[in-house]
């Protein structure tokens, strides 16, 4: 079972700008499908279904090299 990163969109966006959907992403960055998600827990719904291990931001700006960003669900 993989992790995939329940990442929010827009990246880099400013403090206080709204998060208009979640992507599924791999550590690399490619996206594990197309699809944007209206809602986190579809992104983790979507991920669980697919057999990864979804890990979820703890942080606005997020860096997958960081374990402190992520927490897992």
């Amino acid at each position: 079972m993989a992790n995939v990163f329940v990442e929010p969109e827009p990246k880099g966006r400013p403090e206080g700008s709204a998060i208009t959907h979640y992507v599924l992403e791999y550590a690399h960055g490619v996206r594990v499908t197309n699809d944007n998600y209206q809602t986190q827990a579809g992104a983790i719904s979507a991920a669980k279904n697919l057999g990864h291990q979804p890990l979820i931001a703890r942080v606005r700006n997020t860096n997958k090299g960081n374990p402190d960003h992520w927490r897992s669900v």
